[in-house]
């Protein structure tokens, strides 16, 4: 039986931090420091088979964004996880999306660089939109596990 962790960003008013504590399953909110985030990522432990971070962009107003790929001092890397079919089970839930293949910039290019290095590509990075804009989807999700995603 897989494990999947699903990660967030802390902050009461953060839609990450809120849509991981509705799901089921097992959950870590990332600190929103350079540092932090990356003491909190190693101190996971390896044996997860995929980790799914969720980030906020104000950008978005009423769909998900999936991220395939994240980079860092000219380092790129992809995740392995199927971007495509994610995409699709989200639509079955009733939650828009787009698949990016442009690194972000930022906390959540750095966690998710981090991740993909650590878990080998075993992790997907999807951009939500903020609370103001989020809470529709929240209902959604709420008490859903895995999302029907992963």
């Amino acid at each position: 039986m897989s494990k999947t962790l699903y990660i967030g960003f802390k902050g009461q008013n953060n839609s990450s931090a809120a849509l991981v504590n509705s799901l089921a399953g097992q959950h870590v909110l990332l600190t929103n420091s350079f540092t932090g985030l990356r003491r909190d990522i190693d101190g996971l432990s390896a044996e997860y088979d995929r980790i799914c971070l969720f980030g906020a962009d104000k950008s978005l107003t009423d769909s998900f964004r999936i991220e395939q790929c994240a980079e860092k001092d000219g380092v790129r890397l992809a995740t392995e996880l199927d971007t495509a079919d994610i995409s699709k089970r989200l639509a079955e839930a009733g939650i828009k999306s787009v698949i990016s293949d442009t690194p972000t910039q930022y906390l959540c290019n750095e966690a998710y660089w981090c991740l993909l290095e650590k878990y080998r590509g075993r992790a997907v990075l999807i951009h939500i939109p903020t609370m103001r804009n989020c809470n529709n989807m929240l209902e959604k999700t709420q008490g859903q596990a895995p999302l029907g995603f992963l």
